[in-house]
């Protein structure tokens, strides 16, 4: 019978979709003779695939970091060594995906107005380049359960429940690629009682309201493109490393999942939520993490939880408050405030940002900017790059160019600028995607309505040390991330 609710909870969600600043310009528009300078030589091949492996990352110099791998490049030995891409229009109609849902809940959102663990020192776990599960997020691998098994999980800061597939799997769960987990051959597992207020806190979390099997809590999410996972909402063992271990962690045994997670075993929810990991393991880490994304499918990169010393972010780093707009929301907001491109100061007005806000997001690949915003930076950037032949639009990025005569070119840097005077520039593969030189883009994109929230995708994070101090209410910039 308890089975028998799942399903029928699962079918439901598979038919429903998840559903002040002054006005003024926020630069004028000016030009040095230094800023003119405002641009980086790169090479055209070093946008693309490689098939060498490159462990020279600073993610190897941390403490407690385990090496990672892009799940499909010439890093993953269990690959043969043989990267295997999806082709960009897939990955970016994933991505469109994506985008939709989180315009649909941000619009919800504004319409709406942990363990006990002694504390210890800062805990890294590895992130590696996973473009292939769903929207070409990023994944880490954990340990779940006693004695405890290595899981997969795509790593996101827009979701905040932690779900993976359980046996048995009702009616379907799709390809992973590690064995499934067993919630019965774990000494640590146990359902959530149907009655307790923890059940209650799922509503936040998931969008949904929990059901009950039996006196057991049923969990239930969807995500925009249509994929789900339902199950019981459960206590279990995590562990993060050997020396951080965390009993009574609240997560999703998935007995009922659809989706395009690729083989990843589920998903690790870094959002703001009461139930999201960085809430409930608040008393070890402070709500206190950081991340540099593999700067390339053949790099590595890092999720770390806690600061301590030598484990923490560069002294280069720059804070900008979360925006307050976003306070009671999970996603990460942010005030921009500004842009240039090669140094140009765009004549973009404040109100352009401020009316739909903005979030910063580990899944979404692609920055999108509100109407006007990216109109003013793709006219900017067309004409530092006019020497150059175009190439036609991939999906959604219409600024495309054809390089397959050049060894080298010259791209100019584009600049955020955020609250409290924070300036965050990014270059190079942070710019620029593509999988043929022939057709090499801009790797930003134009919302189709001002009033839906601008995201900062991870392409444009590549470059960059990224911390999340919640606590505090700050997110944190510093060049070079992993490269």
């Amino acid at each position: 019978m308890a089975l028998l609710r799942i399903l029928l909870f699962a079918c439901v969600l598979s038919l429903r979709l998840l559903c002040s600043l002054e006005e003024g310009l926020a630069f004028e528009e000016t030009e040095t003779a230094e800023s003119q300078h405002d641009t980086r030589t790169i090479q055209p091949s070093s946008l693309l695939p490689s098939s060498i492996c490159d462990t020279s990352t600073k993610a190897n110099e941390r403490k407690a970091t385990l090496k990672v791998v892009h799940k499909h490049g010439p890093c993953n030995k269990l690959d043969g060594g043989n990267a295997k891409f999806p082709s960009q229009a897939e990955i970016l109609q994933q991505d469109q995906s994506r985008v939709n849902s989180i315009h649909s809940k941000s619009r919800l959102s504004k319409n709406s107005v942990g363990a006990d663990v002694k504390e210890t020192d800062a805990t890294t776990i590895p992130a590696k380049d996973g473009s292939v599960v769903a929207t070409g997020d990023y994944v880490v691998t954990v340990g779940i359960g006693t004695p405890k098994k290595d899981l997969s999980l795509v790593f996101d800061t827009g979701s905040d429940l932690t779900w993976t597939q359980c046996e048995p799997c009702l009616r379907f769960c799709y390809q992973q690629k590690e064995p499934i987990y067993d919630p019965s051959a774990s000494r640590t597992y146990a359902n959530v009682s149907c009655s307790s207020a923890i059940c209650d806190s799922l509503e936040s979390g998931t969008g949904m309201t929990p059901q009950c099997a039996g006196s057991t809590c049923v969990y239930g999410i969807e995500y925009g493109d249509n994929s789900f996972s339902a199950g019981f909402f459960a206590k279990e063992t995590l562990t993060l490393t050997s020396s951080d271990v965390f009993p009574n962690f609240l997560f999703g045994c998935g007995q009922y999942n659809r989706g395009l997670y690729g083989q990843a075993a589920g998903l690790l929810g870094l959002g703001q939520d009461s139930i999201s990991l960085v809430s409930q393991t608040s008393r070890k880490y402070k709500k206190y993490f950081s991340y540099c994304l593999p700067s390339s499918s053949s790099s590595t990169g890092h999720l770390t939880f806690g600061k301590a010393a030598g484990n923490g972010p560069s002294k280069t780093i720059k804070f900008t408050p979360l925006s307050t707009a976003t306070a009671d929301s999970s996603f990460y907001g942010l005030d921009i405030i500004g842009l240039s491109v090669g140094g140009k100061k765009l004549p973009i007005p404040i109100s352009v940002f401020s009316s739909a806000g903005a979030i910063i997001d580990s899944g979404t690949v692609i920055t999108r900017l509100p109407p006007a915003a990216y109109s003013a930076l793709r006219s900017t950037f067309k004409k530092f790059m006019s020497k150059y032949p175009t190439a036609p639009a991939l999906s959604i990025l219409d600024t495309c160019y054809d390089f397959s005569n050049y060894t080298s070119i010259s791209v100019p840097v584009i600049s955020f600028f955020f609250n409290r005077g924070v300036e965050v520039s990014i270059e190079g593969s942070a710019i620029l995607i593509g999988s043929s030189p022939k057709q090499i883009c801009l790797a930003f994109a134009g919302n189709s309505d001002d009033s839906d929230v601008a995201i900062i995708g991870n392409v444009q994070q590549k470059t960059l040390e990224v911390v999340y101090d919640v606590a505090q209410r700050r997110v944190g910039f510093a060049p070079k991330g992993c490269s």
